[in-house]
């Protein structure tokens, strides 16, 4: 027949002495309260290990800063684990290494990683932008916490200061990127939930306004006025290509001669380079052609039709025409794309 134990009381526990030998109160149910010689009391549970039946001992914590109400609460978890032939100690591992990994998963490692795979269907210009962007304006302040300690009024806050410099189309931007981190979080069972779901609705949406552009019957001034501009000849020819071409400022700058098709008069675009990620193919007028003996002409053909002048090996920077453009006093008027 089982051994009845009568349950403890908070006044035995708080009362009981040392002895010269360690020795235990039981509560029952595997619980007891081990006091050591020095005084300090420590509660343990004792249980068998599923499959193997090995007895052992498991500490659940010091008393008094564990108290006898908590002590029976963890003793109700193990003997629930135990049910279902879970070994507590096993458990707690568990608990220990996800909590560990929990709190070493910040937002600025999550967010790369989110990019990284990002990257793959956006354009290279898209993706520094979007890293730029978390840069500036939510590393500084959230980077550094835990994915799961994200919460909706401090993202908020943060945001909110963005916003009062009146840059509200850069607020909606950051939401949809803090949105999809998130969720890319939750799929990779990294977060439970997603609690910047609604924060979008916490600001006042952007005005919508068309990227500047003069009218057609204003185009012939342009040209005139870009063959007198004091620029660089390959800035001029990058603005004229895109005119022929109708081309995005990135797909126009990063031209590589391997991408065009001079006997079919085909430009090729590849799709990691188009915005829509699908390949494009644009035909070249005769203009366009002109364009490109003129740029063969002027240096050693390398990989880029438009290389740089600074950066060995690369191509011109894509927002290049659109300075030149400013320079030229069409600031606010006309843009290159």
């Amino acid at each position: 027949m089982a051994r009845t134990v009568k349950p403890l009381s908070a006044k035995q526990v708080s009362k009981a002495k040392q002895h010269d030998k360690q020795y235990h109160l039981y509560d029952g149910g595997g619980l007891a309260l081990r006091i050591n010689p020095n005084g300090s009391k420590l509660w343990v549970f004792n249980y068998r290990k599923p499959y193997t039946n090995r007895r052992t001992n498991l500490g659940i914590g010091a008393y008094p800063e564990t108290s006898l109400a908590d002590a029976r609460s963890v003793r109700a978890l193990y003997r629930e684990l135990l049910a279902k032939k879970i070994d507590p100690k096993s458990y707690n591992e568990e608990q220990e290494q996800s909590q560990i990994h929990a709190h070493t998963e910040t937002l600025e490692k999550v967010a790369r990683r989110w990019l990284e795979i990002k990257r793959s269907t956006i354009t290279q210009d898209h993706a520094k932008d979007i890293c730029r962007s978390l840069e500036l304006h939510i590393f500084p302040a959230l980077g550094d916490l835990p994915i799961h300690r994200i919460v909706a009024p401090v993202s908020i806050e943060v945001l909110q200061r963005v916003a009062n410099r009146g840059n509200l189309e850069t607020v909606k931007r950051l939401c949809q990127r803090l949105n999809e981190i998130m969720v890319y979080a939750v799929n990779t069972g990294i977060a439970a939930s997603n609690p910047l779901a609604g924060i979008g609705s916490a600001f006042e949406a952007p005005a919508k306004e068309h990227l500047p552009t003069i009218q057609p019957s204003q185009l012939p001034i342009l040209m005139q006025e870009l063959s007198r501009a004091r620029i660089n000849i390959a800035t001029r020819c990058l603005i004229e290509w895109q005119l022929h071409t109708m081309s995005r400022p990135s797909e126009a700058a990063g031209t590589r001669w391997d991408e065009l098709d001079l006997q079919a008069c085909l430009w090729h675009i590849p799709a990691s380079r188009m915005k829509t990620r699908k390949q494009h193919s644009v035909p070249l007028s005769a203009a366009s052609l002109a364009l490109l003996e003129l740029m063969a002409s002027i240096g050693e053909r390398g990989v880029f039709v438009f290389p740089s002048s600074r950066n060995i090996g690369d191509h011109i920077n894509s927002q290049t025409a659109n300075m030149a453009l400013r320079r030229m006093g069409y600031g606010g008027l006309l843009v290159a794309h």
